[in-house]
């Protein structure tokens, strides 16, 4: 049911809003990477890469499903998608991104 909620998102937004989407995924991608090199132990390296690799791919899959070059896998869109526990455990592993981000 929430599968392509991108182009429902496109369809409401336009393309400035699909484009912004895509950039904002793009910032956390970025910003994940960087808390990533600056962490001191590699166990925190790991992880800030592992969850911020996680979440970019999982929106890479939804749009690019969405948009027509993958096949509909049922992975939902993060932040965006209705679903329950997708969204706990995506504001779990920023939570830790973030701690990570401190240490």
């Amino acid at each position: 049911m929430t599968d392509l909620i991108y182009s429902i998102l496109c369809e409401q937004l336009g393309f400035i809003g699909g484009v912004g989407v895509i950039v904002l995924f793009l910032m956390l991608f970025w910003q994940g990477v960087k808390v990533a090199l600056e962490s001191r132990d590699e166990f925190y390296k790991l992880t800030a890469m592992g969850i911020t690799v996680w979440i970019v791919a999982q929106a890479f899959v939804n749009i690019s499903s969405a948009v027509g070059l993958f096949p509909i896998t049922g992975v939902p869109l993060p932040f965006i998608s209705y679903g329950g526990s997708a969204l706990i455990a995506e504001i779990i592993a920023i939570a830790i991104l973030l701690n990570i981000s401190k240490a």
